[in-house]
């Protein structure tokens, strides 16, 4: 399962976000990395730099690799409405996404290594692709042998639902997507209008 296994904190520095979850790293430095620390003098940034970083700033926080994100694009181009949007919907309504939404699991590394060891069920059936699309039909549960994982029960403890996209029936450890979410429903910071200008040129 291809995914990027690079250094996480340096990503996290280098867009000054914690794009993968809670940082100490970037509490303490938050600055971009490099043996100048922060009194390096940065130059003004290119157009295309910028929507260059705004790109990689999308694919890392959805775990996304860089053919794999250009297909998403492509997909969202050809669908109604607004692509950049469409885009980001995409993004969200990706398995491993949701179950990290429904605070199955605390990370979407996390939620992806789940789906992966075949843990997480669609419509009762196992699924291990972690970019399946989920629908507003689709019911995702935990399989019946790991709903007494503790790394599940603990995140399900700590993360409850937060989001009024999805509702999560905790008796039967399942849930599902009312509706697909709204830009202002997605909390990334991203810009994805400089995403789709950087893919039209």
């Amino acid at each position: 399962m291809a995914r990027y296994t690079g250094p996480k904190s340096k990503i996290a520095r280098k867009f000054r976000e914690p794009i993968f979850g809670p940082d100490k790293a970037l509490d303490k430095k938050n600055y971009g990395p490099g043996q100048h620390g922060p009194n390096k003098r940065r130059g003004k940034q290119s157009e295309y730099a910028i929507q260059l970083a705004e790109k990689q700033k999308a694919k890392y926080t959805y775990g996304i690799l860089e053919k794999q994100f250009s297909n998403l694009f492509k997909t969202a181009s050809r669908k109604k409405g607004i692509t950049g949007e469409v885009l980001l919907q995409m993004c969200e309504t990706r398995l491993d996404n949701i179950v990290y939404r429904l605070g199955i699991s605390p990370s979407r590394s996390g939620a992806r290594q789940l789906v992966g060891h075949r843990h997480i069920t669609v419509n009762g059936k196992i699924v291990n692709i972690p970019s399946y699309q989920v629908l507003d039909t689709d019911v995702i549960g935990v399989r019946e042998k790991s709903k007494s994982l503790e790394a599940i029960t603990s995140s399900l403890a700590a993360n409850p639902l937060t989001f009024d996209w999805l509702e999560w029936n905790g008796s039967q450890m399942t849930g599902r997507m009312i509706n697909v979410p709204e830009r202002t429903q997605i909390p990334e910071n991203i810009k994805e209008q400089l995403i789709v200008e950087l893919y039209s040129k």
